[in-house]
C-alpha cells in the first residue's frame, strides 16, 4: 500500500512533489486546477517533464488527480453537463501528461430528476471524456449518500459503469468515510471484509485502483461527508487500521485528504499516524492468523 495525502500544487507540480516528500508520502493527490472554478489551467511542459523525472526516481510512486467539485455529469442542464465534460476531459489529459494513476471524480447528482435518466447522462458524459483522452483512468468515487448524489452503493456504481459501456478505463476509488457514512459498517476487519466481498462480486477487484483514507466525524449511516483525521472519528483506530491493512488493498495509493490535525491541509503528523495505523492493522491480522486472500477475478 502506498500511503500518502492530498497536497497543494501552489507554485507548480515540483512544489507539490516537494510537499509530498516533506510529509513522508509514497503517493500524492492533487487538483489540476482550482476545485471550485470552471476556468481550466494547464501545467507548463517543462514543469511536467521535471515532475515526471522526479517521479521516476523519487520516494513518491503514485500521483492521482482529483477533478473539480463543480462537475456534475448527471445534470439535466445541458450547459452544466457541457462544462462538466470539458473539465473532466481536461483533467484526464493532464493525467495523461503527468503519468497519473487516475482522475478521481464524484459521479454526480440527479438533482431530483429520474434516477435512471441521470445515470444514463452520466455514463454518456464519462464515455465522451474518455474518448477525448488517451490512457489515464477515470476513477468513480463512492459518495456518502447525502441528497441526490449518485454512487452511494456498489449497485449504483455498477450502473454508472454499465452506462459508460463498461469502459475498460473506468475504475473505482473507495473512500472509507463515505462508505461508513452511507451505511457500510467497516468498523473492524471482519465487517470490512464482507463489504469488500460485495464490492468484488458486483464491480470486480480489477477496477479498484485508489483509496481515500478518511475517518468520519459523523456516525454510521449519517449520509454526511465530514472527514476526520484517521483514528479520530467514528471509525476510530480499529476501523482505520482494518481499512489500511485489508489484503485486497495492497499496492494501491491510500490517500488522506484532510483537514489535518494541525488544521488545513494534511501534514507530516497525519501521514505518520496513517502509517502507524497500517502497522497496527497488519499486526492485528498477523495475531489473528489471517492470511491475505488472493484477489478474485471479475465475473
Amino acid at each position: 500500500m502506498l500511503i500518502g495525502a492530498h497536497v497543494s500544487t501552489a507554485g507548480g507540480l515540483l512544489n507539490a512533489h516537494e510537499r509530498g516528500v516533506e510529509r513522508g508520502c509514497e503517493a500524492i493527490q492533487v487538483f489540476n486546477q482550482s476545485p471550485r472554478m470552471w476556468r481550466p489551467t494547464s501545467w507548463k511542459d517543462d514543469d511536467i517533464a521535471a515532475f515526471r523525472e522526479l517521479m521516476e526516481d523519487g520516494p513518491i510512486r503514485s500521483v492521482v488527480i482529483h477533478a473539480v467539485y463543480l462537475i456534475n455529469c448527471a445534470s439535466p442542464d445541458r450547459e452544466v453537463r457541457k462544462k462538466s465534460i470539458a473539465s473532466l476531459t481536461h483533467a484526464l489529459r493532464m493525467g495523461d501528461a503527468i503519468g497519473a494513476d487516475g482522475v478521481v471524480v464524484h459521479p454526480g447528482s440527479t438533482l431530483g430528476e429520474p434516477h435512471e435518466e441521470a445515470i444514463g447522462r452520466a455514463g454518456q458524459a464519462f464515455t465522451e471524456a474518455l474518448a477525448e483522452s488517451e490512457s489515464c483512468l477515470l476513477l468513480l468515487e463512492d459518495t456518502a449518500g447525502g441528497g441526490n448524489t449518485l454512487g452511494r452503493d456498489f449497485g449504483e456504481l455498477t450502473s454508472l459503469i454499465d452506462a459508460a459501456d463498461a469502459h475498460e478505463r473506468i475504475g473505482l476509488c473507495l473512500d472509507s468515510c463515505h462508505l461508513f457514512a452511507s451505511g457500510f459498517d467497516i468498523s473492524d476487519a471482519r465487517k470490512l471484509a464482507g463489504v469488500i466481498d460485495d464490492c468484488v462480486e458486483q464491480i470486480g477487484i480489477d477496477r479498484l485502483r485508489c483509496l481515500h483514507v478518511n475517518d468520519s466525524k459523523t456516525p454510521l449511516g449519517s449520509n454526511s461527508d465530514r472527514h476526520a483525521v484517521p483514528g479520530d472519528g467514528h471509525l476510530g483506530d480499529k476501523g482505520c487500521a482494518a481499512f489500511l491493512s485489508e489484503p485486497r488493498f495492497e499496492g494501491l495509493p491510500a490517500l488522506f485528504e484532510g483537514p489535518g490535525a494541525e488544521g488545513g491541509a494534511p501534514g507530516r503528523v497525519d501521514v505518520d499516524k496513517t502509517n502507524a495505523l497500517r502497522k497496527k492493522g497488519l499486526a492485528a491480522r498477523s495475531r489473528a492468523g489471517r492470511t491475505p486472500r488472493r484477489p478474485r477475478a471479475r465475473r
